[in-house]
């Protein structure tokens, strides 16, 4: 084996010994303290590792702190380089940051990712079958799963869309469903996201980074790999497309470089080899839908879409919206351009539906669900709405179709003034609000600079629907960067962690 090799980080020639330290060499050794509150992923009460982490904790515990910084540095160069970034709003520090890496990856079972896999394909199963009742027959709604006038109300509901069936009945191509580990260890589903689900280029990037910069720390694991997703989407677009059309030609559609995950869907549009297009790059006519490019308009029969609703199609939705494509939905729902995820998707994902999906598993599935989820309160209920009201400070109050941790009091860590501000919003419309008991979020160890400290973690699996479902193995696992906080959302500051599923048990 060559000595020396050229770094693919920061592009310099080094030598082995630059990147791992020689053996033998004193180090001292970073301790490893377990969380005080909840499940910690990784130790047990005495500090100690749990039996899918010793190997990594060993050989992390293996190198000095400068080596750690030093490693942490050239991912921070690889970060900058690649551009990996995401928008924080309301940040002091700019719009635009690195989006926050942590290297000690969290692992999961074979055995457990298999009972997870099948929860996760059971839901996204039920949310489809669900949406497709909602705009179709309306069975569940007829025999009272979910009350007509809730489901009806929701922002996200598109009544102009009631009636259309999209190609296979599928609404939901790619679901990201938000998961947290309960204090016994136990996966519940905090949320579910069914409309422009982001963060799976973080776990792509996240993979290559840490196979990078700790490369060592994948020497006794089997690691699922993720770095398929790329062509598993794009045969979920392809599955998808209208009939008759042999080689479908399949397109991003972007809000534009301002957009906070625009990182994201450059990313993807280039993994996948297909274009990156904006509302002003395509045109309809005669409900078709062509792009214009450098040698003339060629027909588009996939979007998949990372626009919301709302902008489009300004002929149906805003008709200010200058993001969308005239003439787009019609295109649509003439079944001559698939639109993945279909709109309307998002009603699905409304957090006022949350508290009904165990009752519609069990409607269209006729199962018990397999994963469980946190009980909610529903703020248009007046009992409930008064139950809230009165315990803002032991609750977690969220909106119903907000997103991204913003509209959110989490109630036993806020001041004073800060719930009596929110109390005011929430007498305004209780309707618009669920609440739901602070569960304590697992905790995981990560490097905070110079000590290997807890923090809370959260899980999206990716799950993508063509001609069969299929769960990404691993998923975003998202850091509350903050000691003490459970906000792990990205456009909060919140990091991110490589995601390890193995494909057995530890290798010998």
């Amino acid at each position: 084996m060559a000595d020396r090799f050229l770094n693919p980080i920061c592009g310099t020639d080094v030598g082995i010994a630059d990147i791992c330290p020689p053996v033998g060499l004193p180090v001292m050794t970073l301790a490893w303290k377990a969380a005080e509150k909840g499940y910690d992923e990784a130790l047990v009460e005495n500090d100690a590792a749990r039996g899918l982490y010793r190997s990594a904790i060993d050989t992390l515990g293996g190198l000095d702190d400068d080596e750690v910084r030093r490693r942490e540095r050239l991912q921070q160069v690889s970060l900058v380089n690649q551009g990996i970034t995401f928008t924080v709003y309301g940040g002091e520090e700019g719009a635009e940051r690195i989006f926050p890496f942590d290297f000690v990856p969290r692992i999961i079972g074979s055995d457990e990712w298999a009972s997870l896999e099948a929860g996760l394909i059971q839901r996204v199963t039920a949310l489809n079958l669900f949406l497709e009742d909602v705009y179709g027959d309306q069975r569940c709604l007829r025999a009272g799963v979910v009350p007509f006038d809730l489901a009806l109300s929701r922002s996200d509901f598109r009544r102009e869309l009631v009636g259309t069936r999209p190609r296979h009945g599928i609404f939901t191509h790619i679901a990201g469903i938000d998961l947290l580990r309960d204090e016994q260890g136990g996966f519940l589903v905090l949320e579910d996201n069914c409309r422009c689900p982001s963060g799976v280029s973080y776990v792509l990037e996240n993979r290559n980074l840490l196979s990078r910069v700790f490369p060592e720390i994948f020497a006794k694991y089997g690691v699922r790999p993720v770095d398929l997703y790329p062509q598993m989407l794009l045969d979920v677009l392809k599955f998808a497309a209208p009939r008759g059309r042999e080689r479908p030609s399949v397109a991003v559609l972007t809000p534009g470089l301002s957009n906070s995950a625009y990182f994201e869907h450059s990313f993807l549009a280039r993994e996948m080899g297909v274009p990156l297009v904006e509302g002003r790059d395509l045109i309809v006519e005669n409900d078709q839908v062509s792009m214009r490019t450098t040698r003339g308009r060629q027909r588009v029969d996939v979007l998949y879409r990372r626009v919301d609703d709302e902008f489009i199609d300004p002929v149906v939705f805003n008709s200010t919206s200058l993001l969308g494509v005239p003439g787009l939905i019609h295109a649509w729902r003439a079944g001559n351009v698939t639109i993945a995820n279909a709109p309307g998707a998002g009603v699905a994902d409304d957090k006022s539906i949350y508290p009904y999906m165990p009752d519609i598993v069990k409607f269209f599935l006729d199962e018990d669900p397999l994963l469980g989820q946190v009980h909610t309160w529903i703020g248009r209920r007046p009992d409930e709405a008064k139950y809230i009201r009165e315990h803002l400070s032991e609750l977690v109050v969220k909106l119903t179709d907000g997103a991204g941790g913003y509209g959110m009091l989490v109630g036993p860590s806020a001041t004073r003034e800060e719930i009596a501000r929110f109390a005011e919003a929430f007498d305004a419309d209780p309707g618009a609000y669920i609440a739901q008991p602070l569960v304590e979020f697992s905790s995981h160890p990560t490097w905070m600079g110079d000590e290997f400290a807890p923090r809370r973690v959260d899980m999206r699996p990716f799950v993508l629907y063509g001609e069969s479902i299929r769960v990404l193995p691993g998923g975003l696992t998202r850091v509350a960067m903050e000691e003490g906080s459970y906000v792990v959302n990205s456009s909060q500051g919140g990091g991110s962690k490589d995601t390890w599923v193995l494909a057995e048990e530890l290798v010998p």
